[in-house]
This record gives C-alpha cells, sequence and structure tokens, in this order.
C-alpha cells in the first residue's frame, strides 16, 4: 500500500492541478460512601463515540492469535468462518485518546514541517531545486521528467516499504517510521509541485472542460477518490510515531468494497485529472502513478501474507480488489448497520480535510508557481 506520508500531498496534488487558475478553485459519578454497591454512574468523556458498529457475537467462534512482533493483534478464523479475523477500520473512541498524545502529534507535525521547508522547499538553504534541476536535465520533455520524479518516488518509497520488517528489527518501529517519512516525503513534495507547475505543458490530445457536466463528474471523482485513498492515515499518532507504528490488518469499512483502497482511489483520481487536463503530462503523470499503486496491490498482499499468513488469507478470501466483486460475488456480506463503519471522525476528517484544501487551492497554487521548480 502506498504510505501514510502522502495525506497532505494528495490532497496539494489533486486540488492544485485540478482547475487552471482559479477555475474552481472539513458530570461524572460521585464516590460511592457507602455499601451496598451502587452501580457507577457512567464517564461521560467516554461516552462520545463515533458509531462504532456492534458486530452480532455469534459470529465470533475463532480464537486471538499474536501473528508478528510489532502488529496489532488479529484473529484467526477456521475454515468458511465469516468471522472478523482484522482490525475494525477508522475506529475511534474519543475517552480514549490522551491530551498528550495529541500535543506530541501537534509539536512532531510542526517540527516536519519546518525541517521540509529549510532542508529541502526553501530555494536559500533547501536542495529541492537542484534535484528538479537535476532530474531536468535529463530530458527536455516534462512528460519524461515527470515520469522520471515518479519513478524515483515509487523504487525509494516501495523498497523501503518492502524492507521494513528488516528495518524495525534493526533500528526500531518509531526509528523506521522517521527514516521512511525522512526519505519519501520530500520526493512526493518535488512530483507534485513539478506536475503542478508542468501541467499544462505537453501535447494537447483533447479540450472537454467546457463540455457540460464534464466540470462535476471531475470534482466528484476527486472527491470519492479520497475515501479510497486514506486508509493509513485511520491512525494519525501511528504516522506520527507518537504511537508505536504497526503494519495493520483492516477489514471493515472501505476495505469491504476493494481490499486496495489506495490504488481504486489513486485511479479514480488520474481517471479524473486526465480528463479534465486532457494532455500529455497529465497522461505521462497518470501512467506512472498507476502503475506504482498496481505494483502496491501485488507487493501489499505479499507483506501482509508474510505478516499475517492465515488471517490474510482469511480476509483475501471475503474480499476483492475489484471494487464491490466480492460483494457482488457474496464472499463479502456487508451488516445492517454497514453505514455506521463510515460515520466516523477519520472519515469526517478527510471530508473537511479535502473541501478545505479545495477551497485554498488557488493558494497552493500560487505557492508551487513560486518555487519555479
Amino acid at each position: 500500500m502506498a504510505s501514510s506520508n502522502l495525506l497532505s500531498s494528495s490532497i496539494v496534488l489533486s486540488l492544485s492541478s485540478k482547475f487552471p487558475k482559479g477555475r474552481m478553485g472539513f458530570a461524572g459519578a460521585l464516590p460511592l460512601l457507602s455499601r451496598p454497591k451502587l452501580p457507577k454512574a457512567p464517564n461521560l468523556w467516554s461516552s462520545f463515540t463515533f458509531a462504532t458498529p456492534k458486530y452480532s457475537t455469534n459470529l465470533l467462534r475463532f480464537r486471538s492469535e499474536t501473528r508478528a512482533v510489532g502488529g496489532p493483534e488479529v484473529k484467526e478464523a477456521s475454515a468458511g468462518d465469516d468471522a472478523l479475523v482484522g482490525e475494525d477500520s477508522a475506529a475511534f473512541e474519543l475517552g480514549e485518546q490522551k491530551l498528550a498524545s495529541w500535543v506530541y502529534f501537534t509539536v512532531i507535525l510542526g517540527a516536519v514541517l519546518f525541517a521540509l521547508d529549510a532542508f529541502w522547499i526553501n530555494p536559500s538553504t533547501g536542495y529541492g531545486a537542484a534535484f528538479i534541476r537535476a532530474v531536468s536535465s535529463i530530458s527536455e520533455s516534462p512528460e519524461v521528467v515527470v515520469l522520471i520524479l515518479v519513478l524515483i518516488f515509487a523504487v525509494i518509497h516501495s523498497g523501503l516499504a518492502s524492507l521494513r520488517d528488516t528495518f524495525e528489527k534493526l533500528i526500531g518501529e518509531r526509528a523506521y517510521r522517521v527514516l521512511f517519512a525522512g526519505v519519501s516525503l520530500p520526493l512526493a513534495v518535488s512530483s507534485i509541485v513539478y506536475f503542478i507547475n508542468h501541467r499544462y505543458d505537453g501535447t494537447q490530445l483533447w479540450q472537454v472542460q467546457s463540455v457540460p457536466g464534464v466540470h462535476q463528474l471531475v470534482w466528484l471523482s476527486s472527491f470519492i477518490s479520497f475515501f479510497f485513498l486514506y486508509p493509513s492515515t485511520f491512525n494519525l499518532l501511528e504516522v506520527a510515531a507518537v504511537d508505536k507504528p504497526k503494519m495493520h490488518l483492516w477489514e471493515t469499512g472501505i476495505m469491504r468494497i476493494t481490499r486496495h483502497p489506495q490504488m481504486v482511489g489513486q485511479v479514480i483520481w488520474c481517471l479524473a485529472h486526465t480528463l479534465w487536463i486532457g494532455n500529455s503530462v497529465a497522461v505521462a503523470a497518470s501512467i506512472g502513478l498507476i502503475g506504482h499503486h498496481l505494483f502496491g496491490v501485488w507487493n501489499g498482499d505479499r507483506r501482509l501474507a508474510a505478516r499475517y499468513g492465515d488471517a490474510f488469507d482469511a480476509m483475501k478470501s471475503r474480499t476483492s480488489i475489484i471494487p464491490f466483486a466480492a460483494i457482488l460475488d457474496g464472499r463479502q456480506r456487508v451488516p445492517k448497520d454497514y453505514h455506521k463503519e463510515f460515520l466516523r471522525l477519520p472519515y469526517l476528517t478527510i471530508t473537511a480535510l479535502t473541501l478545505g484544501a479545495y477551497y485554498a487551492h488557488p493558494l497552493m497554487q500560487a505557492s508551487s508557481f513560486g518555487l519555479h521548480w
């Protein structure tokens, strides 16, 4: 799967590059003082949950088994068992959150953005401009350059992901996360900024921006794509290494529709933007991004199988790569309250961030143009 460090970067790419220059642009119980012991009143703070569905207890015919050191606890099902073997996606209990953890998250996020600017983006102190010049010197064709940038990112990103188990044994989960993000994020930003600045270069292949309904189709497709793109950000505290990062075996929510939502989301995004922009640069970028995510389908399944074994095989047997295929052929049985698996804070956050970035896309465009990459 693609990395979670692409959360902010993917929004910038999608919403900055979507439309040319402004066309379009988230009271506790009292102590018990005497016997007999009275029922304890509920903790009002912990009562705030985000619609976590209740799964029928008659499905719970499995035994718990931790499959690997550093991995979350998953369940091993017997043959023909429909019980969940993976984790409940995007589950969020407000009462379980620690204020200190989110303070740490905010501090870490600020430190990462400061370092990214100082060492990569800032023209006076960063190396991003030199990197772009070096790649651009290979070819005068923006199509070739954008493909090379995506290829460099894909090799580093997928290579480090493939070596995750090895690195985590050597340096630990948190240090690996810092290494992974520290290398991947600058390369992602470089590809994004270059694409934004050169997306209307190249050969125009078609022009449908004035066709009625295309504008709305592209906007809606892009909005939907983000709900597929971000399953790896269900736990932001792990993304920032506040909590110990784990390789998760998600099984509910968007995973019922497709086992590889990031690939599906990327394909939707690429098709929508290639339709809108309609030139050779958009086609080249889409070929690179879709190719990277198709490789991620194979590589992701391989890594999850190695980590979780039979539990992944059970999950794989009732999910699909092609959206809705497992549901349509009866391998995936969607619960009656399936909608509640989406009425959760992570999905609401994605909605808010997507809409916010959409309305802020002129500022994002201007920031990219100012770098002259």
